[in-house]
């Protein structure tokens, strides 16, 4: 029985719905209006805070940097000498006076220098925090147009195994199919709609994180303008090496603390040469003159002095940050050998992916195509049986489907690589913790 229902079916089933399909799937891609790539990243750079949070960054330090400089402000105030109630008249001084801090050894310019450099790790922070921004959207894109093809190969399968369901049931209902050959198509049309159905869900799940990214929670699953078979560029591993090593934001912002740690230092020198103290002022004595009735009057007084740094050469500080350096500097050859072996990670998985797209493109889907075109060409010419048409399909299918996953992640592969390794959209920038400006934030 079985073999007579494969027989008896139909031989334009897959010819005819695999054409609607593909017709019904060009004309809803040519309606609406297509989202490009460039606009989600325009969308992410206007939207995403990690950005605005990087500009912040930029300004705390010129903020600091501009009160690391400032000049302290001089003490204006009173003072009251022999203020006697038995004779207060005749006794008391009373003067106004002005006190001011001299601060020497460069202490204003090297406590500006730190802040300067602090300004140019931020600014390499933000470079870096938008390269991660961008890569993670163009990283989501791809995932995306991935994800709406496996949708539509999902729906075309599933579609076929429905008709494949009905076909069955009118053979199985005049006797000229088995009721396993019905079970079997009906498991096999379930089977392909819980795949559908995942393929949807991963979708979804797919859009929620890009309107997170682009920071636009109300952004909905559109159609995508771009081709997941668009070329990928040759990429040379020596070439794309050698510019991260010495284009990367990370290693940039590593440099700027190195420079920022020798500023460090120089200024912890300078502060063992001690700061001037004047202190001057003008008043009025009531004081008698000696052996006379009349009072002392106006008098001034003028002090000057200088801490001398007998104990304190502030030893400690300049140890402090003499090993900050040692740590800034090594740290700049830590992640430069991180770098190098999380990019042989990524370029082994590019070449990788760029070799299974290429097998795929030159035998494994041409064959798997060809399979089916003589499968079903034997089945209309009553020489082969359905089920395997129905095997030859799904073979088929499959094969498409790891063909789109291998595409993405070629596309993702080279957006790392081309994009300085930088991921995470969504984490907040490395941003040093607030400092007071130096020794001046209260002046």
């Amino acid at each position: 029985m079985a073999i007579l229902f494969f027989q008896l079916a139909s031989p334009a089933v897959f010819s005819q719905s695999d054409a609607q399909e593909k017709t019904a799937n060009a004309e809803s891609r040519q309606t609406g209006a297509a989202l490009t790539l460039a606009e989600l990243e325009r969308m992410a750079l206007d939207n995403n805070p990690t950005l605005a949070q990087a500009d912040a960054a930029i300004r705390v330090a010129e903020g600091k940097r501009k009160q690391a400089g400032l000049f302290p402000n001089p003490v204006i105030g009173y003072q009251g000498e022999e203020l006697s109630t038995r004779a207060f008249s005749e006794k008391s001084e009373h003067y106004f006076f002005v006190e001011q801090t001299i601060p020497t050894g460069g202490k204003l310019k090297k406590s500006r220098r730190i802040f300067e450099h602090e300004k140019t790790e931020a600014a390499s922070e933000k470079e870096a925090q938008r390269q991660r921004v961008l890569n993670s959207v163009r990283l989501l894109y791809y995932e995306a147009l991935a994800s709406d093809e496996r949708v539509e190969l999902r729906k075309r399968l599933s579609r076929l195994a429905n008709e494949a369901v009905k076909i069955s049931e009118e053979l199985f209902n005049i006797g000229q199919a088995d009721r396993p050959d019905l079970l079997e198509s009906e498991v096999e049309a379930q089977q392909t709609e819980l795949a559908l159905i995942e393929a949807e869900n991963e979708r979804e799940k797919i859009w929620q994180m890009m309107a997170a990214v682009v920071g636009n929670p109300a952004l909905k699953p559109v159609r995508l303008a771009g081709n997941l078979e668009a070329a990928v560029p040759a990429l040379d591993r020596e070439t794309l090496l050698a510019s991260l090593i010495a284009a990367s934001p990370e290693i940039k912002g590593a440099q700027a603390r190195v420079e920022r740690a020798r500023a460090v230092i120089d200024r912890a020198r300078a502060e063992r040469a001690p700061d001037i103290f004047l202190r001057g002022g003008f008043g009025y004595s009531r004081e008698k003159l000696e052996g006379t009735n009349r009072a002392t009057g106006p008098e001034g007084f003028v002090e000057a002095g200088i801490r001398i740094p007998l104990f304190n050469r502030n030893q400690g500080n300049i140890a402090a940050a003499q090993a900050e350096l040692i740590i800034a500097e090594r740290d700049v050859q830590r992640l430069e050998l991180s770098l190098r072996a999380r990019f042989s990670d990524v370029f082994a998985e590019y070449s990788s992916s760029l070799r299974v797209v290429e097998r795929f493109q030159q035998r494994i889907l041409p064959r798997a195509e060809k399979a089916y075109e003589l499968y079903l060409t034997s089945f209309r010419q009553m020489a082969a049986a359905y089920p395997q048409v129905l095997i030859a399909q799904r073979t088929m299918f499959q094969v498409r489907e790891e063909y789109i996953r291998a595409l993405a992640r070629l596309h993702q592969n080279a957006i790392r690589l081309q994009g300085f390794l930088l991921t995470g959209g969504l984490n907040a920038p490395a941003m040093r913790a607030t400092e007071e400006a130096g020794d001046t934030t209260d002046r």
